[in-house]
């Protein structure tokens, strides 16, 4: 557990800066899950066709939306304390925030922006949900060396502990404590999510928007089992965690899409001749 990867002293004549630059495991993480799945992203783009540009600009569209929906759910979530303690609103900066709300703001800011600019909806959803997957992998693993997320206690032979009093302070992580990890839960149950959309693409009669809603139909499953062994404070909803509560909504929603997006059939190919007209 290492929340704070290393410290750069400054120089006397920046004062305001304090005496050192604190480089946060978790701040770099998180940049480097954005660009994983940005840059997987772009990669799946060329290979269905897609503009490089646009799927570039829509990547970095999502990346603002996720990282302003994930602090707002944490917000609404814990809406009584930020309301009693309204000068700790500036904690979220250091917070990743809720992931669905992350997830949620960027879905319908990626829709807004690929109706806007004529990209093909959900083949460019297609292309996007692995390197949602690959990304929350990555921060997953910044969540566990920052102490965020933690598990309730456990008394498994897997069950980690916390030391540094740093993530106590500042995430509130229990210390000294056998906890479950439901960070690498996360992190492993979205590597096998990962594998499941890569290999489902390699089966024939692929429709669009099958890879999109299969990624959140098994994020769904797994996150609402894995809020089970959560232990961090968490806004609840009708005796379900915040989380679990969209998952119940989110699953029987992606079976639907599923269902009536196979009824539609696979998306039209182009006629030999237009192919070849557009080789020459």
């Amino acid at each position: 557990m290492y929340p704070r990867l290393f410290e750069i002293p400054l120089p006397d004549w920046l004062p305001w800066l304090g005496n050192e630059l604190t480089i946060y495991t978790y701040g770099l993480l998180l940049a480097a899950a954005y660009l994983a799945g940005l840059q997987m992203a772009l990669v799946r783009a060329r290979h269905r066709g897609l503009d490089p540009t646009r799927v570039m600009d829509l990547g970095l569209w999502i990346i603002i939306a996720a990282l302003v929906g994930a602090k707002l759910l944490l917000i609404i979530t814990d809406f009584e304390y930020f309301a009693a303690n309204p000068w700790d609103l500036v904690s979220i900066v250091r917070s990743g925030g809720v992931f669905y709300g992350g997830l949620i703001l960027a879905v319908l800011v990626g829709l807004w922006y690929m109706r806007r600019h004529g990209l093909p909806t959900w083949t460019t959803c297609d292309v996007m949900a692995p390197g949602i997957a690959l990304g929350h992998i990555v921060g997953r693993l910044g969540c566990f060396l920052a102490g965020c997320c933690y598990g309730k206690p456990t008394s498994a032979s897997w069950g980690v502990v916390f030391t540094d009093p740093f993530a106590h302070d500042n995430v509130g992580t229990p210390l000294g404590v056998h906890l479950h990890p439901t960070q690498l839960y996360e992190a492993g149950a979205e590597l096998v999510i990962l594998a499941v959309l890569l290999a489902s693409e390699r089966r024939r009669g692929p429709f669009p928007g099958r890879t999109f809603w299969l990624y959140m139909l098994l994020y769904g499953v797994s996150r609402f089992i894995i809020e089970i062994y959560r232990g961090d404070p968490r806004g609840m909803v009708v005796g379900l965690s915040t989380s679990q509560f969209i998952s119940v909504m989110l699953v029987p929603l992606s079976i639907m899409m599923l269902v009536w997006l196979s009824r539609r059939g696979p998306a039209p190919q182009p006629s030999r001749r237009r192919a070849q007209a557009k080789a020459a």
